[in-house]
């Protein structure tokens, strides 16, 4: 018979579920034919440059919707997992700084450009529910969607580095991302616990769940809106 720290909590058990309920759009997440045609070196410059436009959007707009949601959720294990999760958009923007300079960008002006509206769908919800959410709501969605951005990040800084010959400079951004930061599963099913047991409804943190993968999807989907993958150039 398992001690009872080993059985499941219910924190474990809903996501669990989630990611079942999830595995078709997880798997186009990381099956996605961008990651395919930029290890074949057939994504324009163009779109690279794209790729990071909308992430410094994105980043600065998530690291701003953590930090508030440290403030709306104060006590730990809430406050101190959006801190950090904040803390780490703001170093994920300095390292964007060195792919943008790869690319012959001025880091400076990427937020000047203009992103794309299904590429900013993920920020937008997330920033919803910063202000709408729950801290259970947060802390599942972000469960449940960081492996497979995590995964992909790790495909693009590979073929970065393999295909188009960017240094460890070029690609810290993608790296960053790719290792799981130390603790944060743990701290997440933590929150998602105690917000459990206050009496968070499961049925809108699994919401909030689908939907955030389904912005990712439509995040990678963007990338490809401007270019035929058919007819792209190499760079």
């Amino acid at each position: 018979m398992p001690e009872a720290s080993d059985r499941p909590t219910a924190a474990g058990r809903l996501l669990a579920d989630v990611q079942a309920e999830l595995g078709p759009v997880d798997r186009a997440v990381r099956d996605h034919p961008f990651l395919a045609a930029l290890s074949q070196g057939r994504v324009p410059h163009d779109r690279l440059v794209d790729l990071a436009v909308e992430q410094q959007w994105i980043i600065a707009s998530d690291r701003r919707s953590f930090a508030f949601l440290a403030a709306r959720f104060p006590s730990a294990p809430a406050g101190d997992l959006f801190l950090q999760l904040a803390q780490g958009e703001g170093t994920a923007l300095e390292h964007l700084a060195g792919f943008a300079r790869w690319l012959g960008q001025d880091p400076a002006s990427l937020g000047e450009r203009e992103p794309s509206a299904r590429g900013q769908a993920y920020t937008a919800f997330v920033a919803w529910l910063a202000m709408n959410g729950s801290a259970t709501d947060v802390a599942l969605a972000f469960l449940a969607n960081l492996a497979a951005w995590g995964e992909n990040c790790g495909r693009v800084s590979a073929a970065l580095g393999e295909r188009h010959g960017a240094g460890p400079e070029a690609t810290a951004f993608f790296d960053f991302f790719a290792t799981p930061a130390p603790g944060f599963q743990e701290q997440a099913l933590s929150v998602v616990q105690s917000g459990l047991a206050a009496g968070d409804p499961p049925a809108q943190a699994r919401r909030a769940a689908r939907l955030l993968q389904s912005y990712e999807l439509m995040f990678w989907d963007s990338l490809m809106d401007r270019w035929p993958p058919a007819t792209a150039s190499t760079p």
